[in-house]
């Protein structure tokens, strides 16, 4: 069973970039555009609060907890500001850190909280990930076995990617035991449920892109990006056909080449 959990990746040179991953995901889920990105930026990917290998989540968590947290990870690495990328969770508080000046650009890949006041299905969304906390738990032990072979590697990544052939077995395994570790799962779904997203988007005033997978299994298109396509009416729009959730694992040459062309 995978055991290597950290807390950040950096690497690369050039203008400074931080990647931030997903809900219950961990820095590793870059990986496949890490190479491409680095040969670019200086790269930092921190693992979120209360996730694998991250820093424990305090019990005090109000709306400003992570993007604080990630506002002090950019200061000990020396990034007044940076090219901002992130996936899911991930997106959505870059869109945060905009908000707040520390964004040169923004590449959101399918960001969370992006759904229309009046629409309830955000429920079944979170109530996806409590429901498959305790499966993961059970299955963590097999992580190695599962990923082995190409069937367990199809079960293990089909909620977040249509195409799993490049992935490596650690990396699948990695990410089955990451999410099955992810002490944050519970108190933030609770908290979203009561407060839901907060963002100002009068605010974000650096270039925005916001890419979807139309097959995206967690945060349907286009229904999931609702608030987002009426509150950031200048973002630039990308639509990838037949991509599922996390277009860096799924097609991570076409997904690297959209960020580096958006941040260039």
């Amino acid at each position: 069973m995978p055991d290597d959990f950290t807390a950040s990746h950096r690497a690369g040179s050039g203008s400074p970039m931080v990647c931030l991953h997903g809900f219950t995901g961990t820095w590793r889920v870059w990986e496949p555009v890490l190479p491409a990105l680095e040969r670019h930026h200086d790269v930092l990917a921190p693992t979120l609060l209360g996730h694998a290998g991250g820093s424990p989540l305090s019990e005090d968590m109000d709306d400003d907890t992570y993007v604080d947290a990630l506002e002090r990870m950019m200061d000990e690495a020396g990034f007044e500001t940076a090219h901002i990328v992130g996936n899911s969770m991930g997106g959505y508080l870059a869109l945060r850190l905009a908000e707040r000046g520390r964004a040169r650009t923004v590449v959101a890949l399918a960001p969370a909280g992006g759904w229309a006041p009046e629409d309830e299905s955000f429920r079944d969304t979170l109530d996806f990930f409590t429901q498959t906390k305790a499966l993961l738990e059970s299955t963590a032990p097999f992580a190695d076995q599962i990923a082995a072979t190409p069937e367990g590697r199809r079960q293990a990544t089909m909620m977040i990617a249509e195409n799993h052939e490049h992935l490596s077995p650690p990396l699948v395994a990695h990410l089955i035991v990451g999410a099955a570790r992810c002490e944050a799962t519970e108190p933030l779904i609770e908290y979203a449920l009561e407060h839901g997203w907060k963002l100002q988007p009068e605010l974000v005033r650096c270039p925005v892109r916001i890419v979807w997978g139309t097959q995206d299994r967690l945060l349907k298109w286009p229904t999931a990006a609702a608030r987002y396509r009426h509150e950031l009416p200048a973002a630039d729009w990308v639509e990838l056909e037949g991509v599922g959730h996390c277009p860096q694992i799924d097609v991570p040459t076409e997904t690297a080449d959209l960020i580096l062309g958006f941040t260039a």
